[in-house]
């Protein structure tokens, strides 16, 4: 448990991107001979302390805005905690299966078999009952070296590699000259020599991320555009109350009139604290007109009633050149629609979170053009979902994340949001742009280099120069078809060659 919460320091706000490697080495050396009841206790009890410490701060929406108390909240985030951690306690079960029996072949544990699991157990936490990436292993290594790989296979390919690195690690520990195992275990190499290689291979690595970190993947498009996102720092306690409603919206008028020389400016997720019908004549046309006499776009977020009116949306709404609207459709389980709902109807009831029954806009809609160039629109955490922001390409010419992060407070959330829209940039070699409401709003460039950031709770205007681009990169067409293919490609080798030895 304890790895499993240092390992908390290598992501945001903290950036210590050397300790979770280390962490989880600690976790391979402890899987190494275990059977494998014992190594799905130890893995459960990792992502303990990495969820528990890692993601608690969900206490904070479900106790200030489901009106539950505390003690309540505290609970129910720990039963997500504990069942979040299963996917790591189960990559220690499937690895100790898959091993040869005996205390021996390290190398087939350290170096095939449990990097695989582990990057499939972090696969599957990210797409199985709707979805939950947070922390995968990958997002810790953003600011290093190995981010070079993201463009070729993902987080998840970036979480691979790492955990190859921590095997390496132990293997190195194993084999080194003092150590008691090298001394019990001759080899046909001498342990000095076994030593230097696997060193050599953890330096190979490397560099190669290097390497490729040098690489451009994409293009410019066409000449800068001007960009300015208004962070207008509206308290959620406060941001529903009728009260704020005027002022929200002199807020955000009157910023955005001030920037009206840029070529984009954008609202964030819900920054209009009512429903499209109620504003459309009376805050867009007008803003609208103005825009387009400026030969301006806003991109702006409200909620948005279907035909009928039986259903409604989370939106993006573009005014200017044209207006068209995105629909959120990747929805947060129990905060934006309930699952079983003629089962659970009562629990929204009992959490009263307000805005909770949305339905999940059209799955091949994922386009508006803004300031002359299609561009890919995300709502809040769709943005953990990396194969569904690269639906937008090739066509989008830079990306668009709209939240709401102030649901969890001054806290880890918001920072590690921000480095989950860094790792979808570098992905896709293209700019992205990150409108929230209280923080962090951020310009991030197409290597994943923050250019610029709005400072956490506090009213702001954002504006940077940011570049069109163009091109794919191997990640953005095959998605994470390419790891999980590597990951089943390990464990049918590890397979092999355990076959093999036993014959």
């Amino acid at each position: 448990m304890c790895a499993g919460a240092l390992a908390t320091l290598a992501f945001a706000p903290f950036a210590l991107s050397p300790v979770s490697i280390l962490s989880l080495a600690l976790l391979l050396w402890l899987w190494r001979d275990a059977t494998p009841g014992q190594a799905f206790q130890r893995g459960w009890l990792f992502g303990l302390g990495l969820m528990g410490f890692g993601v608690f701060w969900l206490h904070i929406s479900i106790d200030q805005f489901g009106n539950i108390g505390l003690p309540l909240a505290v609970v129910i985030t720990l039963v997500f905690v504990a069942a979040m951690a299963l996917y790591y306690g189960l990559a220690g079960w499937l690895g100790a299966r898959l091993a040869p029996p005996g205390g021996g072949g390290d190398g087939l544990r350290l170096l095939l078999i449990y990097p695989a699991v582990w990057v499939l157990a972090e696969w599957v936490r990210g797409w199985f009952l709707t979805g939950f990436p947070w922390l995968a292993l990958g997002y810790s290594q953003i600011d290093t070296a190995l981010q070079g790989f993201a463009p070729l296979l993902g987080v998840y390919g970036l979480s691979w590699i790492a955990a190859l690195c921590a095997g390496l690690l132990v293997l190195v520990l194993i084999s080194f000259p003092f150590s008691s195992k090298a001394r019990a275990n001759p080899d046909t190499l001498p342990a000095c020599d076994r030593t230097l290689l696997l060193l050599g291979g953890l330096a190979a690595i490397w560099v190669s991320g290097g390497l490729l970190e040098a690489h451009g993947w994409t293009r410019a498009a066409g000449k800068p555009l001007r960009v300015s996102m208004i962070q207008g720092n509206i308290p959620q306690e406060r941001k529903w109350l009728p009260e704020q409603f005027g002022p929200t919206l002199e807020l955000y008028t009157g910023l955005t009139r001030a920037n009206w020389d840029s070529d984009l400016v954008i609202w964030p997720e819900t920054a209009v604290p009512a429903f499209y019908s109620r504003v459309d004549e009376g805050l867009l046309t007008p803003l609208e007109a103005e825009a387009r006499s400026r030969d301006t776009d806003l991109l702006l977020g409200l909620a948005m009633r279907g035909p009928g009116g039986g259903r409604y949306f989370n939106a993006m709404i573009s005014l200017g050149r044209q207006r068209d609207a995105y629909f959120k459709r990747h929805l947060v389980p129990f905060g934006e629609f309930l699952p079983l709902k003629g089962l659970l109807g009562p629990l929204i009831d009992f959490l009263q979170i307000p805005m909770s029954d949305f339905s999940a806009g059209p799955q091949d809609k994922v386009l508006l053009r803004l300031a002359g160039y299609p561009a890919g629109i995300s709502i809040c955490y769709e943005d953990a979902f990396g194969e569904e922001v690269i639906q937008a390409l090739p066509q989008a010419a830079f990306l668009v994340n709209a939240s709401n992060d102030a649901w969890f407070g001054d806290s880890l959330a918001p920072h590690q949001h921000l480095e989950i829209a860094r790792m979808r940039a570098l992905e896709t070699g293209r700019y992205l742009l990150r409108s929230t409401n209280t923080g962090v709003s951020a310009v991030i460039g197409p290597r994943g280099e923050v250019l610029g950031v709005s400072p956490a709770f506090r009213q702001d205007v954002l504006t940077r120069d940011i570049i069109p681009m163009e091109g794919m990169t191997p990640y953005a067409r095959m998605g994470n078809r390419a790891i999980v293919s590597i990951a089943l490609a390990m464990l049918g080798l590890a397979f092999l060659w355990g076959r093999r030895s036993q014959g």
